[in-house]
Order: structure tokens, then C-alpha cells, then sequence
């Protein structure tokens, strides 16, 4: 846990380090690094997803994970989440600013190999290199995103604990499940959904994508891959 705990403590720092230069910053500089973040999210978005091996597994992931998703309405949960968490820390403010920064940057941090090897890693052989290295990648990041998203930054580390922290301790009964191959179409369908969040980043459509509700099919491959390589080893 001591990996995720210095990770935690990266985001921190570096949001309260944006935080605090946030007002020093002119509304049109803020517009123009929103805009270079979410283009940056594309790339890292995309540079997961041309990882993919199998694409028609990544679509029949996408579109159930988008059922699942849609009737579980975590989307509208997660909006709620974040909702109550302003409520408490943050009395005046713009509310949907707060949860949208609560909630895409809870995916950024989340999503992604790193988030997952890295925490097996911990788990596993107390290998804390890589979610090291994610802490000073997120750590940096951090500062921008606050500085341009607001406070709702600050509390993604409570999902990022909870979540990096469960591989962790579970890490020697999930490590089994997690070949290669799923590790690797989790991390592009995860980038699928980057991908999405930086069409919400920049505004790319007047309804945002409802992102919340494809976070199923990140799990899916677990599921997918198995079935997929028995169906072709009897067919």
C-alpha cells in the first residue's frame, strides 16, 4: 500500500500546488492549457488503444460494458457522488464544475496498465517502480488539472486509493486472472474511454459522453479473452 499512499500524497501536492497558482493564472491562459490537456488526454488515449490485439473484442467490450453501464446509471451515481462531496467541502461555487473535475480526473488516474501492473506489481513482489514513476507523472499532471479544473482534483484520490489500494491487497488472487493479453485489452478499452473523456475535455459534443457508464466494459476482458481463446481452441 505504501506505493498507492505515495501516489495519493503526488496528487495532493500537486493540486494544492495548482490551487494555489490557479488565481495568478489569466481565464484565457486557463482556456488554452484546458484545451492542451485535452488533446494531451487524446494522445494518451489513442497510444493505449492501437495497443489492442483484438479489436472486434474491444467493441463487443465497449457496447456491453455500455449496457451494463447504462442500467446501473453510474454515470448519475458518480455525478452524485461528487455531488454530495461539494455539498460538504464547498458551500458557493460552481457545482457541475466541481464534479466533472472529480469525476475525469478520478478516470485519468484510474484508468490505465499503470494503474493495474503497477498495483499487482505491489502486491505481488513489493515492486513499487511503476506506480512511482505514476506518482510523479500524476503528481505533475495534477498541478495543471487543478489549476484548470478546480478543487474537484483534490478529492480523486479517494477513489484512487480505494482502487489501486483493492489490486493491491488483492493482488496474489487477482494476478492469476490477468494475462498478458487482458491486461493489455483492459488498457485499450480504458483508452477508448480517455479518448472520450477528452472529447468532453474539449467539447467536441453538446451532450457529454455519459463516460461513467462505460467504466463496465474496462472488465470485461477478464471475461472476454478466456471465452474468446476457448471457443477457438474447440472451433
Amino acid at each position: 500500500m505504501i506505493a498507492t499512499i505515495v501516489n495519493v500524497a503526488a496528487i495532493l501536492a500537486g493540486s494544492l500546488v495548482g490551487l494555489l497558482f490557479k488565481s495568478k493564472i489569466k481565464k484565457r491562459f486557463l482556456d488554452l492549457i484546458m484545451t492542451t490537456l485535452g488533446l494531451c488526454v487524446a494522445v494518451i488515449g489513442i497510444t493505449s488503444v492501437i495497443q489492442t490485439q483484438d479489436i472486434l473484442g474491444m467493441i463487443l467490450c465497449m457496447v456491453v460494458g455500455a449496457l451494463l453501464g447504462e442500467a446501473l446509471r453510474i454515470e448519475s451515481r458518480l455525478d452524485s457522488l461528487g455531488e454530495k462531496i461539494r455539498a460538504r467541502v464547498v458551500k458557493t461555487g460552481d457545482g457541475s464544475g466541481f464534479t466533472d473535475a472529480f469525476v475525469n480526473a478520478s478516470l485519468l488516474y484510474c484508468v490505465g496498465s499503470m494503474a493495474i501492473m503497477g498495483s499487482l506489481e505491489a502486491g505481488i513482489s513489493q515492486n513499487y517502480t511503476i506506480l512511482f514513476s505514476k506518482s510523479v507523472l500524476d503528481g505533475i499532471a495534477s498541478i495543471t488539472f487543478a489549476a484548470t479544473m478546480g478543487y474537484g482534483v483534490l478529492f480523486s484520490v479517494f477513489p484512487l486509493f480505494l482502487y489501486q489500494g483493492a489490486i493491491t491487497l488483492l493482488a496474489k488472487w487477482i494476478a492469476p486472472l490477468l494475462s498478458a493479453a487482458i491486461v493489455t485489452e483492459m488498457s485499450a478499452v480504458g483508452g477508448l474511454l480517455i479518448v472520450a473523456l477528452s472529447i468532453n475535455m474539449l467539447g467536441l459534443r453538446q451532450e457529454k459522453i455519459p463516460i461513467g457508464n462505460l467504466l463496465p466494459a474496462m472488465l470485461l476482458p477478464i471475461i472476454y479473452q478466456p471465452l474468446a481463446a476457448f471457443l477457438q481452441a474447440r472451433f
